[in-house]
């Protein structure tokens, strides 16, 4: 067998998580762009995070630069499979105790659409984009994530295809709805090993009765909202789920009728006090096999901003289904709780297209597509690695002694250096990896347009301390 070529390191721990991913690719050049598309997600942005900006050239003129070249290879014409990749980012986040999943989280499904034009792309078509939101050219893609209360990270991701892509349209054996690849994703999870309390999803898949059945019929309990008027799509005199909040007792907060306090309790440990209660409509009811939860900040006005509508298939806790349920059973609040825990995939939707360029691609192939997609993720999963992984000791200190306005003393609780446990924060984990990876970017390329010399000694120990996964501290001292 012929022996491996070395792969250039990446910065930092970067390498050492780009190693688990080795074994993927079967030449140097696919695992030195893995590294260096990684690197390039993940520092900051001046402008799109396209192939030129991720290389570090010029926007138009430097397309043709070597560099962007290898990542466009890497991209479309490489031969390894993001399938693959994203199993074994998986493999990844469930082996650590940090981001090990539980059955306390959630899975959510959604979609997330970005705008794209031309005719040429694969999957773009004009449809509804939560970017812009409205109808536009753009390209959907239907997403999982898995979240608690303390983080949440990406599973799956499968760009939706318009029927006009297919020569049969909507007959094509080949097409799939949102709502199909929703839950083959939810089965991909499950098959991953991902455990969850629930399913959670919006309206825009909870208001489809094949998709709730799907689930059932995969054995998954789910929680997902109702629109307040589901039902008169199909029957203009449909008695609706807002019909049956009203219906439900209320005499004010002294005497709640049929309605029960639930205490919400957010990330930043602020708590709020809202009602909830189970309504009856059709077959639909507290002891049916699937449950209308409403839950709202008041329930005399039922406000639209504020008042969910809750489907469910988890038993209520002492109802005649609880017995035979192959769900545990779920009280108000427990429900309520599940379906908060949805919001959190828009803080991910968030932070992957604004932090990590998860819509800059300017590729028009469905499989250069997919692997940015997964090569975002994988950035994005990277700095939960990297958070949760202990810091280093500090290096003996070089040269004269610290004056007095120097900072001394023990780290802060999740600064560098700290041995407290760090609380899950995505936008602190990937400021800390720029904390390292940006210097040791900029300093590089600052000097490169400078000279064709080496560096200096002093800057080369710089670049070199700084390579190792050690940031700098740019804020003045107190």
């Amino acid at each position: 067998m012929t022996r491996r070529l070395p792969c250039p390191p990446a910065p930092g721990p970067l390498e050492a998580y780009a190693a688990d991913f080795d074994d993927l690719f079967g030449t140097l050049a696919p695992r030195r762009g893995f590294r260096e598309y990684l690197a390039g997600l993940l520092l900051p942005r001046d402008r799109n995070k396209t192939l030129t900006c991720l290389a570090g050239t010029g926007p138009v003129v430097g397309a043709q630069h070597a560099a962007v070249q290898r990542l466009q290879f890497f991209l479309s014409e490489s031969t390894w499979d993001g399938e693959q990749v994203n199993a074994r980012r998986l493999k990844l986040l469930l082996a650590d105790p940090a981001t090990a999943p539980h059955d306390g989280g959630v899975l959510v499904i959604d979609d997330s659409g970005d705008r794209k034009d031309g005719s040429a792309t694969a999957h773009v078509g004009k449809q509804y984009l939560g970017s812009v939101g409205k109808i536009d050219r753009g390209v959907v893609t239907v997403t999982t994530c898995w979240a608690d209360e303390r983080l949440y990270y990406p599973l799956h991701a499968m760009p939706y295809t318009p029927a006009h892509h297919f020569p049969g349209g909507k007959k094509d054996p080949a097409f799939r709805t949102k709502l199909q690849i929703g839950a083959t994703l939810t089965r991909a999870a499950k098959t991953a090993g991902v455990v969850f309390r629930a399913v959670v999803a919006d309206c825009a898949y909870g208001d489809h009765n094949t998709f709730r059945a799907e689930l059932s019929d995969a054995r998954l309990p789910f929680v997902m909202a109702l629109k307040s008027g589901h039902g008169t799509w199909q029957y203009k005199d449909a008695f609706r789920p807002v019909d049956a909040a009203r219906e439900l007792a209320w005499y004010g907060p002294d005497q709640p009728g049929d309605w029960q306090p639930v205490t919400r309790s957010f990330r930043d440990g602020r708590t709020a006090t809202w009602w909830a209660a189970d309504a009856q409509v059709g077959w639909w009811g507290p002891n049916g096999v699937i449950r209308l939860v409403v839950a709202t900040t008041d329930p005399a006005p039922l406000s639209e901003m504020s008042t969910w509508y809750l489907a469910t298939n988890l038993p209520r806790p002492g109802s005649p289904r609880e017995a035979h349920s192959r769900h545990p059973a779920a009280d108000l609040t427990e429900v309520v709780r599940l379906y908060g825990l949805r919001h959190w995939v828009e803080q991910s939707h968030k932070q992957v297209n604004d932090e990590l360029g998860w819509a800059d691609f300017q590729v028009r192939s469905d499989t250069a597509i997919r692997r940015h997609q997964t090569l975002v993720n994988c950035a994005f999963s990277f700095c939960w690695n990297t958070w949760f992984t202990p810091d280093p000791p500090p290096p003996a200190p070089v040269g004269p002694p610290l004056g007095p306005d120097a900072p001394s003393g023990p780290a802060e609780e999740g600064e560098p250096g700290s041995q407290q446990p760090r609380p899950a924060c995505w936008p602190q984990a990937i400021r800390a990896v720029r904390g390292w990876l940006m210097p040791w970017a900029t300093l590089q390329r600052y000097w490169r347009a400078w000279t064709t010399e080496p560096p200096p000694p002093a800057l080369q120990e710089l670049i070199n301390t700084i390579g190792t996964g050690r940031p700098l501290n740019l804020y003045v001292p107190p």
